[in-house]
């Protein structure tokens, strides 16, 4: 079967904290990641046909990357190796108020190799959904790569969806940063964002005037707001609607809670189409996005974490 969802972008390792050895000395578990792959990830698990376009270095965490989105029924097909810059890593630290500080290996790392003339017109055929974030547009040659992916994306009427994804560590300024995010979201249909990328674009503090920011410059069609434990908000032609989070007492990790809700939106858009959206089928759609983030916080890491459909379901009527 064709595919339906593509995503460009890094596939990496993120070593999270586990714990301390028998000397006191802190202990990293190997989680594969990535933002465009965490979100195909819980896309295939949601029973979508999914691929991604990415790079790893021809090392053992590369093998180890392209074994595990195998293994959840991403098409590896476009995952090229490069034989001289290795596998990118990060280091996720928990910080006490619950969040998370990253230390990146990547200067450079191969998913920044990635070059425009590997983009081939053959990788978009019939599919739905090109989902993207600006991790990949940090450097030149990989910026190349993801707005001729684009460009192809857009000519076979795909809808085009972005997660801007902000790292600052991987920026070279906060000025160029804010320029490409911005660059990104002028060519996107959908967009998953979060408070705090909110609050950076638009340099206001208030959400919704900031989303109003955005819209008024992009007339993005469909907008979904991240605002952590406290739930989500889409903002859809002149609708705004607002779903609680789900409350969830044992959080174990929250890398991937924002990529299992963007997956969750994709997969509801794939579904519904972006044309004849009303608050119901809106309010439907962060319900189901915001339950399965939750799960995922329960767990360490994300592209293994996913949580499956019934899952959720389970979640969202033990709620009601």
């Amino acid at each position: 079967m064709k595919n339906e969802v593509i995503a460009l972008g890094e596939l990496l390792i993120d070593f999270t904290m586990n714990g301390l050895s028998e000397q006191g000395n802190n202990l990293f578990e190997a989680n594969p990641g990535g933002a465009p792959c965490n979100v195909l990830s819980m896309l295939s698990k949601l029973g979508k046909n999914t691929a991604f376009i990415g790079k790893v270095g021809d090392d053992q965490f590369g093998r180890m990357l392209r074994d595990t989105i195998e293994d959840v029924g991403i098409d590896s097909t476009y995952l090229f190796n490069d034989p001289d810059i290795p596998t990118t890593l990060a280091f996720v630290h928990k910080l006490p108020d619950g969040d998370r500080d990253f230390s990146f290996y990547r200067k450079p790392g191969a998913d920044m190799m990635l070059k425009a003339d590997e983009i081939k017109e053959e990788m978009f055929e019939d599919a739905k959904i090109f989902h993207f974030g600006t991790l990949s547009m940090t450097a030149p040659e990989v910026r190349e790569a993801t707005l001729k992916a684009v460009e192809i994306a857009k000519s076979k009427s795909m809808i085009i969806s972005l997660d801007p994804n902000l790292r600052p560590p991987l920026w070279d300024s906060m000025e160029n940063a804010r320029g490409q995010m911005m660059k990104a979201i002028s060519l996107c249909d959908v967009l998953k964002i979060s408070d705090n990328e909110v609050q950076f674009l638009s340099g206001m503090d208030d959400y919704d005037e900031g989303i109003r920011f955005i819209r008024e410059e992009f007339n993005t069609k469909l907008i979904c707001l991240t605002l952590g434990k406290d739930g989500s908000r889409a903002y859809y032609k002149d609708l705004r609607v607002e779903v609680p989070g789900f409350k969830q007492e044992n959080v174990v990790d929250t890398t991937g809670a924002g990529d299992t809700f963007c997956a969750c939106m994709l997969n509801y858009v794939c579904e519904n189409g972006l044309d004849n959206l009303n608050g119901n089928k809106l309010r439907d759609m962060l319900t189901f996005a915001n339950a399965a983030a939750s799960l995922v916080t329960s767990k360490r890491g994300a592209i293994k974490s996913m949580p499956g459909r019934d899952e959720v379901l389970e979640l969202i009527k033990g709620a009601q």
